[in-house]
């Protein structure tokens, strides 16, 4: 009788199949969506000793990039107002701002420009940002201390 006994015995492993599978599924997953949660163009931004400007809501400013090329990129923020982002032309980027500014007449706009761009460049995007209605536009910069300190 003691011989039955010894054969069935309960097991005592954990079977990790199933946890590998879940852990290489979240994994391809992770890398799929990683690329595209960049929602910015690289630009080099000037440096500067600027105060950072306050923040008057908790959405995310609206931001027109300017290329090196000078082509144009608008990062209009996630937020409720159903966010755009990618690169635009003039005539379109003057009605998807003045759509947004009608909904959100407070909402803050940024123009970042790369340092090698020209000053027209910069100027002439901020001339479509006013015919848009666009009352006040801030200009990005990288912090100076970040250049001091990274040498």
């Amino acid at each position: 009788m003691q011989n039955k006994r010894n054969k069935r015995r309960p097991m005592a492993e954990i079977n990790v199949v199933p946890y590998i599978d879940v852990m290489l599924v979240l994994l391809v997953i992770f890398m799929i969506t990683a690329p595209l949660l960049n929602l910015g163009v690289e630009v080099d931004l000037p440096k500067a000793d600027a105060e950072p400007l306050d923040s008057q809501q908790n959405a995310e400013p609206m931001v027109v990039t300017v290329l090196k090329n000078g082509d144009l990129y608008l990062n209009a923020g996630g937020g409720a107002d159903g966010g755009s982002s990618g690169l635009i032309d003039a005539e379109t980027l003057v009605t998807t701002v003045a759509a947004i500014v009608r909904r959100n007449p407070d909402i803050q706009v940024l123009v970042g420009g790369d340092q090698a761009v020209g000053y027209g460049h910069i100027y002439d995007a901020m001339v479509l940002l006013q015919k848009a209605g666009v009352g006040k536009v801030g200009l990005m910069s990288d912090p100076l201390d970040s250049i001091e300190g990274g040498g």
